[in-house]
């Protein structure tokens, strides 16, 4: 009897805007609206508070594979600046719900390919369900997922030949200098190797300006660095370009 193998199919791996930040601020608004039917004053926040509701209803619908695809669409835009053939070892730094890691796995059948993320009880992500996604693309024992901080990676200097990450740094809880977790990423890729990592670089209280953030990682052991910002892409529409969207979202290329 011929083995039947899954197939790899389209996986729906979630929306970067969360339902509460829709739902939030909608039953404010609801709450004031009706406090203002007796004080007209709160009719005021009831606008505000019903304005964010709309605004990150519409962001989820752009974002969303129904909608404007665009979260899908920046995150092949990182793929797109990995190695043309990439072998040997993958790591993904914050796999969330293994998205990237799994991308990556496609892209590269000849290699092996592990993502770390800490997870924990404020994000809705954990192994088991990054093992179900990679099952259901049919990747069942060609990812491996580890539990670990990207303050303080469990891998020794120099296991990988290739480092992704994207939108984890600005995130990194235990970590007061969100740059840390970038020499950490640099620690684990061996000499010579690539590492593509997207997140929030232009957001100046964290990372320093984008020359600063180069000249660091050249003074960690990075060779070549290139800035590519992601937020500049026709793609994006003006509104969702904002700081606290992807407004300051760029891409940092290199090898060490």
């Amino acid at each position: 009897m011929t083995d039947i193998k899954p197939e790899n199919k389209p996986i729906d791996f979630g929306n970067w805007v969360p339902l509460k930040m829709i739902v939030v601020p909608a039953i404010l608004g609801l709450a004031c609206l009706g406090a203002g039917l007796r004080w007209w004053p709160l009719l005021i926040p009831a606008a505000l508070f019903c304005a964010i509701a709309v605004y990150f209803a519409v962001a989820r619908w752009l974002f969303s594979a129904r909608g404007g695809n665009v979260q899908d669409r920046i995150l092949e835009l990182l793929l797109e600046h990995l190695p043309a053939d990439a072998v040997g070892k993958v790591l993904d730094i914050g796999c969330g719900n293994g998205a990237l890691a799994i991308k990556a796995a496609q892209r590269f059948p000849k290699a092996a390919v592990t993502g770390v993320d800490f997870w924990g009880k404020s994000w809705d992500y954990s192994i088991k369900v990054c093992e179900g996604n990679a099952a259901a693309c049919g990747l069942s024992g060609r990812v491996d997922f580890r539990q670990g901080s990207a303050a303080s990676l469990p891998f020794a200097d120099g296991s990988f030949d290739l480092v992704i990450s994207n939108l984890v740094f600005h995130e990194v809880r235990d970590a007061a200098d969100k740059r840390e977790p970038l020499r950490e990423a640099l620690r684990v890729l061996k000499p010579g190797g690539v590492f593509v990592l997207q997140d929030l670089f232009l957001l100046e209280p964290y990372f320093g300006t984008p020359q600063e953030l180069q000249d660091t990682l050249r003074g960690w052991g990075a060779g070549r660095v290139e800035f590519i910002r992601t937020c500049d892409r026709e793609f994006i529409p003006k509104w969702v370009k904002l700081p606290f969207m992807v407004g300051t979202l760029a891409i940092l290329r290199g090898e060490r």
